[in-house]
């Protein structure tokens, strides 16, 4: 076990070097948050009453996607793993004493964790000093605040064993481009981070729901904003439960049919 808290100290303290990246970022997540909400608020404006969130909790919703965009983006994937792969390096990885899928699973939470810390604290400060109703709201009740914190936990969790398929996929492709192109867009839809999952009809949010991708940011945000408490909540935290436990056993098994036939040439 201390060997992967190694490699997960290791990977944040690199991951919090790149403070100029994390301020090009905020940057930009500030501009497009700023901008997401205006747009959606000029559709209220139309008829507040047919919306499934107020516009209130819209914006609270809007500013966490922003402030924990690298935990839970779909479209990363950390190029060191896939190129260890196409390199072979992977072999001098496969020789150290420790499960490969562990140590890629716990460097890929570091370099999401270090990131999101560099840049979530600033967006969530100046997301609480905008005037109503553009700005981020405390969490809907006393309950709700140690269930956001679990289910982001969770969430990270369940993003990382779904990238987890991505990066095995390596060892029987050329190249990951296409695989990735399409992880990132059924991950970045379905997960409900260009549209809220309330804002779909019923049937469809049912359909949503029963997928991993709204365990990984939708059901802690949706919790924060209020959108699901109680035993909904708790529902949907044995929901991500069972998609964490589901990826993790089919990533396993997935890494270990990769190993029986990955062959590294050169030396």
């Amino acid at each position: 076990m201390k060997k992967y808290l190694s490699f997960l100290r290791i990977r944040f303290i690199a991951g919090l070097q790149y403070r100029a990246a994390a301020w090009a970022g905020m940057a930009t997540q500030f501009f497009w948050g700023g901008m997401t909400i205006l747009m959606y608020r000029a559709f209220y404006k139309s008829d507040p009453a047919s919306f499934p969130m107020s516009m209130s909790a819209l914006s609270s919703y809007i500013w966490l996607q922003q402030a924990f965009l690298a935990l839970f983006m779909g479209w990363y994937y950390d190029g060191e793993i896939l190129d260890s792969v196409t390199t072979g390096s992977v072999g001098y990885e496969l020789c150290r004493p420790c499960d490969l899928y562990a140590m890629w699973f716990i460097k890929n939470c570091a370099v999401r964790l270090s990131r999101a810390a560099l840049r979530c604290l600033p967006i969530l400060v100046f997301a609480a000093l905008l005037p109503k109703p553009y700005c981020i709201s405390l969490p809907a009740s006393l309950p709700a605040a140690p269930l956001f914190l679990l289910s982001m936990a969770m969430g990270l969790a369940v993003v990382t064993a779904f990238s987890m398929l991505v990066y095995i996929s390596a060892f029987y492709t050329l190249t990951t481009s296409g695989v990735r192109i399409l992880a990132a867009a059924v991950t970045e839809f379905f997960s409900g981070a260009i549209i809220p999952i309330p804002f779909f009809p019923e049937p469809l949010q049912r359909v949503f729901c029963a997928l991993p991708f709204a365990s990984m940011q939708s059901t802690p945000f949706l919790i924060w904003t209020g959108h699901i408490s109680g035993t909904e909540a708790l529902g949907a935290l044995a929901m991500q439960l069972i998609w964490l436990t589901a990826l993790l056993a089919a990533g396993g098994l997935f890494m270990r049919s990769a190993l029986r036939r990955v062959v590294v040439q050169g030396g």
